[in-house]
Parts: structure tokens; C-alpha cells; sequence
């Protein structure tokens, strides 16, 4: 079974491009395009030199010591918190600025929850001098003040979505309507593994660094390019996909998905779309949605405003129905507390998004010989507020 997407743009039955006719261009030309221009010699010449001399790659494969002996199994973190601008946003958004600079375009748009992506974009825009817009719901901007403030100063213009529940996939309606209206120079940066095809394969081509940089690493380390477990946290899904991209057609690689559970999978107030999601189409993707028997998208809720959505990329829909990834869904509570024991143990606070993976450790059981790659995906500062609220600090 291949967990890479087709020539049509799927993997296995989801995937596609289900968009509106006036999009047709502007995702067509990409999509013939995408693949030649990221073959490159000059593009992925300028795409590396700024991974290693502006993000900082290879960010480092650290064994976490006392991690390990807690759970008496042999945990390594790749941090991509030490990436510049603090996630690992930042190496599709270079590399789709690479791309929308070759195809001409003089203006960028993006959405953001959390804000992580919208600093991402942000920076590289302030990077190349191009024009900025980025879309956020109203209450996202509440949460994530910070984040905000950081996309302005970088010269980004920030427009609130104040439509449904103003809240990411309410940012990412308003950015779709914009790109209607401004086909010819406006690119559309996609921060998470989902959208159209092309997206879903590009953002994971461009987040694959992860898993290529993991398996030389590991090689130096443990003498072996394999792990026995690769873990995630999953919104869109984009850190995930990066992680994953290089173990997929490696059957002795498990593959661990953990997605927010909110205040439990039945609450009513969750983001477990591999429990409770249908097929259905949002974004223009056909993929696992959350959403009420007549087809209305459910609201979703977690603690974390980047695993806040309703729905998963196609390659992780595919992953869960396939059987290839095995899916965990941990609820704030549990996430907020792998968070702190993270902090106590390691001394490394991290974003509450990458939280969730770690609180798998509580939930599966590892052998003390098995190696357990972690991806903390991003870091805490934007969620310090969040913390201190939570445990009241």
C-alpha cells in the first residue's frame, strides 16, 4: 500500500481538489508546476542555505535522559522548538516563498490559529520584502495577543474573521474568499498538511527535512537510521507528516498520532476527528471531518488553538483508515500535565499543541530496548498565559 499521494492527488480516498471554478487557475498552475520548480538545482540550493543559516537546521535529536528512565524506554526529542521563529512552520513557509516568488506573484496571504503559521509567514515575507495579509478569527487574536503583535511588527497586515465561530477554519474561509478575488499575484501559503492538491503533498514535501535529519541522526547516535516509534501531535497535521514522511514505506517504524481530545472524545467539546470524523469535504480536500448527521461541520475545541479543527490532512485520514498510523487521543487535562512533567524533567517547556504527544507515554506501553522519537513541534512562550491559567502559577 502506498501512503504517497497519486497522480490525481489522493491517498487512497482522500485527497482531491474540490474547489470553485475560480480557483481552478491559480491551483492547476501550481499543481503543474510545484513538483519541477522544487527539483530545482537553484531552488533547493536557496531553500537549504536558508534552513541551515536563518531557521538554524538541523535542529538537534536530544535523548531525554530522565525522561527515559521514568518510562524506562529510550525517548529522543527533535526540537523543532529551537527552530527560528519557535515551530516547525517556518521550513514550508521558506520554501513556499521560494515557490510563489518563481511563479511571480507579488503578494501572500495565509491563515492562522495560533499564530505560529501566521509568524512564519510573516517572517519570510519581511525576509523577501513581499506584502503580507494573514486572516485570524476574532478569538484566536483574544488568545494569542503575542503572536499578533509579532505578525505586525513584522509588517504583516492582520485582519480579523469575525464570521461562524471566528476561529480558524473561519480565518481560513476568509483567506480562500480573498484568493477568489485576487487570482493572478496573490499566492496562498497553507501552514498545515491539508487544502487542494497540491498542498497536502507540498507542505509534507517541504516539512520532510523532520524525518530525513531524524534518520541521520539517529544513525550517529544508535547506529541504526530507524526508530521503533515515531510520535506526533495532529491538527492539520503538518509536523506530523514531516515526521512520518521517511518511515511511511517502513513497516518496522509504528507510527503514533495523538489528536485533542479536548475535554473528552464524547464531551461534545473535542478535535478527535480519527474517532469521531466522516468523510466529508472541507478546504477544499475530501478527508475525516467532524460533523453533525446532515453534513454541518461540528465545532471543535481543545486547550490548544493549533490542534483546534475539525478536520485531519489526507495523508493522516489515510494513516488512520489504513491502519498504518496508530491514533491516541489525550484531553487537555492529560496534555496540560505532560506539558509540566516535560518542563520538571527536562527543563524544556513546550508548545501545549506538542504536549499532547507526549502524554502517550502514559497511555502505551514502550519495552526498554525500543527507540521513541518524539517531535516537539514548537515552544511554550506562546502558551504561557495558557500554563499559568491552567496551574495557577
Amino acid at each position: 500500500m502506498s501512503f504517497n499521494v497519486n497522480e490525481k492527488g489522493y491517498y487512497g480516498e482522500f485527497g482531491g481538489a474540490y474547489i470553485p471554478e475560480m480557483l481552478y487557475p491559480n491551483v492547476e498552475e501550481l499543481r503543474q508546476k510545484y513538483l519541477s520548480i522544487m527539483d530545482e538545482p537553484d531552488f533547493k540550493a536557496e531553500f537549504n542555505q536558508l534552513l541551515k543559516d536563518y531557521v538554524g537546521r538541523p535542529s538537534p535529536l536530544y535523548f531525554a535522559k530522565r525522561l527515559s528512565e521514568k518510562y524506562n524506554t529510550k525517548v529522543y526529542l527533535k526540537r523543532e522548538d529551537l527552530n527560528h521563529t519557535g515551530a516547525h512552520k517556518v521550513n514550508n513557509t521558506i520554501g513556499q516563498i521560494l515557490l510563489a516568488k518563481r511563479l511571480g506573484k507579488k503578494r501572500i496571504i495565509a491563515e492562522t490559529g495560533a499564530g505560529q503559521h501566521g509568524v512564519a509567514t510573516a517572517t519570510v515575507c519581511a525576509l523577501m520584502g513581499i506584502e503580507c495579509i494573514v486572516y485570524m478569527g476574532e478569538i484566536d487574536i483574544a488568545r494569542q495577543a503575542p503572536n499578533v503583535a509579532r505578525m505586525k511588527m513584522l509588517g504583516a497586515e492582520v485582519r480579523p474573521a469575525l464570521s461562524g465561530s471566528r476561529t480558524l477554519k473561519d480565518a481560513t474561509n476568509e483567506a480562500i474568499r480573498d484568493w477568489i478575488n485576487n487570482p493572478v499575484d496573490t499566492h496562498y501559503i497553507i501552514g498545515s498538511a491539508i487544502g487542494p492538491h497540491p498542498y497536502p503533498d507540498m507542505v509534507t514535501r517541504f516539512q520532510s527535512i523532520i524525518s530525513e535529519e531524524i534518520k541521520w541522526q539517529l544513525k550517529e547516535k544508535e547506529g541504526r537510521e530507524n526508530p521503533d516509534y515515531v510520535v506526533a501531535c495532529i491538527g492539520g497535521g503538518s509536523n506530523a507528516a514531516g515526521t512520518y514522511y521517511h518511515f511511511l514505506h517502513e513497516p518496522e517504524v509504528g507510527i503514533i498520532a495523538v489528536e485533542a481530545a479536548g475535554k473528552g472524545v464524547d464531551s461534545g467539546h473535542s478535535a478527535a476527528t480519527s474517532k469521531l470524523g466522516k468523510v466529508g469535504v472541507i478546504h477544499g480536500c475530501k478527508t475525516l471531518l467532524m460533523q453533525t448527521p446532515d453534513g454541518q461541520i461540528t465545532e471543535p475545541y481543545s486547550i490548544s488553538a493549533g490542534l483546534d479543527y475539525p478536520g485531519v490532512g489526507p495523508l493522516h485520514a489515510h494513516l488512520a483508515q489504513s491502519g498504518r498510523g496508530e491514533f491516541f487521543s489525550v484531553t487537555d487535562d492529560d496534555a496540560m500535565n505532560a506539558g509540566l512533567q516535560l518542563t520538571k524533567l527536562e527543563g524544556i517547556i513546550p508548545a501545549i499543541e506538542s504536549a499532547h504527544a507526549f502524554a502517550v507515554l502514559d497511555q502505551k506501553k514502550f519495552k526498554p530496548e525500543d527507540i521513541v522519537v518524539i517531535s516537539l513541534s514548537g515552544r511554550g512562550d506562546k502558551d504561557l498565559d495558557n500554563y499559568i491559567d491552567y496551574f495557577k502559577l
